[in-house]
This record gives C-alpha cells, sequence and structure tokens, in this order.
C-alpha cells in the first residue's frame, strides 16, 4: 500500500484545497499517472500516484483543505491489487489536527498547526466561538496569525469547546490553544452569537481560508453577498478581491472587534504583525549599523526628455510604461559594479561581497511596508525592469508576495517622491549596506553656465553602513548615479 501525500506546497504556503480527483476508488492507475489537483491561494498543484496500482482510498474530499503531509489516499501497489476501503487508511486530518483521534467520551486537543518555514510563533486571533459552545467537526475555530502568513484553525471533531488560551496570546506550533469533549452525538454548528466579537460572517456552507478571511475582514465584505466560484461553492481569493468596492459596508455585527476607547480623542489599536515586524526590523537595523547618509540632486531634464520622445513607442512596443525606476535601476547596478562595498554585507568579522545584484524596491500597501526584490536586474532591460517592478508592486498590493520574493536582496531602491516627499534619510533593509533615497521632482532655479535657469531636480539620498563603506565610496557612488542620470545615454551604452 502506498500513501499519496500532500506536497510541500512552497514557501510561506500552508494549506491546500482539494480541487479535483481524476481517479475514483477502484480504478487502476499508473505510477506518475496525475491523481488529484490542488489549489492555494498563489499555485494550483498536481499529485500523481505513488505506483502502479489500484486507487484504493480517497481520505480528502474536493472542497477539503489539507496541508502538506497529510495523507490524501492509498494506491494498492500491483495492476490487479484489489481495492482496500477508505477506512483502511488514516482520514486526513484538518489544519489543527488533534494528537489523537476522537472516540465517544474522549476529550480532542485543538493545536496551533505548523505556520511555515521560519516561522516560530504566532498570536491567537478573535475565537469564533466561546468556551462551552457546541462545535462541528472542521468548523472554523480561530486563526493564527504571524508575521507571514494567518494560518485557520479548525474542530478536529464535534463536541463542546473549552478554550485555553485567550485571544491576544502569544503561541508555537503544536502548543494546545483549546480542548473539544467528544462525548455523545455530534450536533450541528450553533450560529454565532450577537454578542460575541468575530471577524467577517462566512456564507451559509462556505469555508473561508486565512487568504479570503484576511481580504473579507479588511474590507468589510458580507461572504453571503460574494459569488463563489471554488470547489463546493466556497470562495476564493479572486472571487473576494472581485467584490471589492462593489460590496456593501459588512454589518456592523461582523465588523471586527471595536478598538478600546481611551478617552473621547483617543483609541488603542493592537498592531498586526506585520506592523511589529516592520518596526522590530527597522529599530535593529538602526541599532546594528552606523548608518549615515550622504545627499545629492539630480538635474532629470535629460531622462524626462529621452521619456517623453519614446513613452508612446517604448509602450506599443513592451507592453508596459516607460517610468523613472527603469533608469534609477540600470544607474544603481552601474554605480554598485564600481563601487562593490555598497553590494556587500557584514557577517561577524567578514565582508560578503556580492556578485549579483538583486534590487529590492519598497512598495507601501494598506498592510505597511514591504519590499520585494527584482532578481538579477543586471541582466535585465528597461522594459524587463519595467514589467518585473509591475508585477512585485501588483502581488505587494494583492498580498500575493513569497517569502522567497522578499528575501536576499542586495541593495534597496525607495520612491519617497511617490507621496510627495522632498528629502529624507531611509534607514538601511538590513543586513543590506546601502539603500538609495528617490524623492519628489521639483521645478527649481539653477545656475547653468552662468545663467539661471529652472529645472526639474531632485533630491538623491543614500544611507549606508559606515562600518564597510566610507565615506569616499559613498558620494563616489551618488555622483555616479547622478552622472547616469543626467546622461542616461551613458547607462544605456554601458559607460
Amino acid at each position: 500500500m502506498a500513501d499519496i501525500l500532500t506536497p510541500a506546497l512552497g514557501e510561506s504556503v500552508t494549506e491546500a484545497t482539494i480541487a479535483k480527483w481524476t481517479k475514483k476508488v477502484g480504478e487502476a492507475v499508473k505510477k506518475d499517472e496525475i491523481l488529484v489537483e490542488l489549489e492555494t491561494d498563489k499555485v494550483s498543484l498536481e499529485v500523481v500516484a505513488p505506483a502502479d496500482g489500484v486507487l484504493a482510498a480517497i481520505n480528502a474530499a474536493e472542497g477539503d483543505t489539507v496541508v502538506p503531509g497529510t495523507v490524501l489516499g492509498a494506491v494498492t501497489e500491483g495492476a490487479a491489487g484489489a481495492s482496500a476501503p477508505a477506512a483502511e487508511v488514516a482520514p486526513a486530518t484538518a489544519p489543527a489536527a488533534a494528537a489523537a483521534a476522537s472516540t465517544d467520551g474522549a476529550v480532542v486537543d485543538v493545536a496551533v498547526p505548523t505556520m511555515g518555514e521560519s516561522v516560530a510563533e504566532g498570536s491567537v486571533g478573535t475565537w469564533l466561538k466561546q468556551s462551552g459552545d457546541t462545535v462541528a467537526k472542521d468548523e472554523l475555530l480561530v486563526e493564527i496569525e504571524t508575521d507571514k502568513v494567518a494560518v485557520e484553525v479548525s474542530a478536529p471533531e464535534a463536541g463542546v469547546l473549552t478554550i485555553n488560551v485567550q485571544a491576544g496570546e502569544a503561541v508555537t506550533p503544536g502548543q494546545v490553544i483549546a480542548q473539544i469533549s467528544a462525548s455523545g452525538a455530534a450536533a450541528p454548528a450553533a450560529a454565532p452569537k450577537a454578542a460575541a466579537p468575530a471577524a467577517a460572517p462566512a456564507a451559509s456552507g462556505a469555508h473561508l481560508s486565512p487568504s479570503v478571511q484576511r481580504v473579507v475582514s479588511e474590507n468589510n465584505l458580507n461572504p453571503s453577498s460574494i459569488a463563489a466560484s471554488g470547489p463546493k461553492g466556497n470562495i476564493t481569493k479572486a472571487d473576494a478581491i472581485a467584490a471589492i468596492g462593489a460590496a456593501a459596508a459588512a454589518p456592523a455585527a461582523a465588523a471586527p472587534a471595536a478598538p478600546r476607547a481611551l478617552g473621547d480623542r483617543e483609541e488603542r489599536v493592537k498592531m498586526t504583525r506585520l506592523r511589529q515586524t516592520i518596526a522590530r526590523r527597522l529599530k535593529e537595523s538602526q541599532n546594528t549599523a552606523a548608518q549615515l547618509t550622504t545627499f545629492n540632486e539630480v538635474d532629470m531634464t535629460n531622462v524626462m526628455a529621452l521619456r517623453a520622445q519614446y513613452k508612446d513607442q517604448f509602450e506599443k512596443s513592451h507592453g508596459v510604461k516607460l517610468g523613472f525606476m527603469s533608469f534609477f535601476t540600470k544607474a544603481v547596478v552601474a554605480a554598485l559594479k564600481e563601487i562593490p562595498a555598497v553590494n556587500a554585507e557584514i557577517d561577524g568579522t567578514d565582508i560578503i561581497y556580492k556578485n549579483r545584484y538583486d534590487i529590492a524596491v519598497a512598495v507601501g500597501t494598506d498592510k505597511g511596508l514591504v519590499v520585494p526584490v527584482l532578481r538579477d536586474a543586471d541582466t535585465l532591460s528597461l522594459a524587463g525592469i519595467e514589467k518585473g517592478i509591475g508585477a512585485l508592486g501588483k502581488a505587494a498590493r494583492d498580498g500575493t508576495l513569497t517569502m522567497d520574493q522578499m528575501q536576499n536582496g542586495t541593495f534597496t531602491i525607495t520612491n519617497g517622491g511617490t507621496y510627495g516627499s522632498l528629502m529624507s534619510t531611509p534607514i538601511l533593509n538590513a543586513p543590506q549596506s546601502g539603500i538609495l533615497g528617490m524623492h519628489n521632482i521639483v521645478q527649481r532655479p539653477m545656475a547653468i553656465n552662468g545663467e539661471v535657469k529652472i529645472r526639474p531636480m531632485m533630491y538623491l539620498a543614500l544611507s549606508y553602513d559606515h562600518r564597510i563603506v566610507d565615506g569616499k565610496e559613498a558620494v563616489t557612488f551618488l555622483v555616479r548615479i547622478k552622472q547616469l542620470l543626467e546622461d542616461p545615454q551613458r547607462a544605456l551604452l554601458d559607460l
């Protein structure tokens, strides 16, 4: 007997939904034949037969939620193998798998599931049930929030719930956060009490994945008004995003718990995990590196003229608009090649010089600042850079960035000019040694060959780690970027 297992779903992806089985129990299968299709909020995966034989059991039906390592079914090896009843293989567990199967009178633990690679802890969200409430098997109980993902915890068995860990408390994978007394017959899930704080209400019979719940909660959507296109009538993330803007405001009872009022002009709101992580990393960066910022200004006349001359033809040829970020990225890569210390990092008493140019681009979202990475920017054309940055920005705003897309950058560019910033001192994106701050383009009088002329000027700021980058190198780096932008043909001709 060979088990059919849920494969690894990718970094930061902790669960998937059974989309479709291509075979039925008792049917013959061949090794590597596709048996089942899985869907996550990022990708679709195919699971193949582990051996020749007969599909003996299906343990997870279409629409069920599974985690990596879950036994989806089993194949009896050998072409003439008899099909085995489904009961011979342990049924797939829900994301909050219990330590032991339920029997009459047993108490089943509700444990924190694995929350993704490198995620060591999370915080308990709002419980959708209270201690003493009757719950149904696989009914959603609570969501565990981490700085990367939100993981839902469902009831492993039907019974009466006892909560051990309250909302807001920190938990670790495997920790028991509740127990279910499974004695007696399972009762239908009780409707949430009006007084109980909850996220957006679930549609009748609908299963909301963590990513869908996040979109629903943050945009006050009513799940019952969203057209569902997923298996068994489930709402997909695409369905929820499509409903943003069109949905009416969610009923007050469905809104997240109101922040505690502190007088008429104050309120206390708990920081999200993402905001906590941003705050911690920025402070760690300040405390670790010897940060210094040097400034310069660049005349954007030639870049703007070149862009105006070719932007229509560029968009027609490449299907993407020609912006300023591609020129800045090209200039940064050229400057990094000349001043390698700005592209390096400190590791203990060693300096790691990097011969790759993976440029991180800061993107502001409703949830906070994220910094996805444009890989191998030195190999990309202007069009390739614009397309890459555009795709990363869209993924950031849609909340679909993976951890791989936000790690191992060598240098960062941040554009405060998008919001009207005239000048700033950006904080290093540790462990990187440099970050370039772009700012607003402002028409200012400049002395040009003894004459005063109005030119579109931008202040540039380079924050750098003075432990590894000397002042001369930092100034030279910024001057080089200025030269390449004021004469953009130099960058295009690699001069």
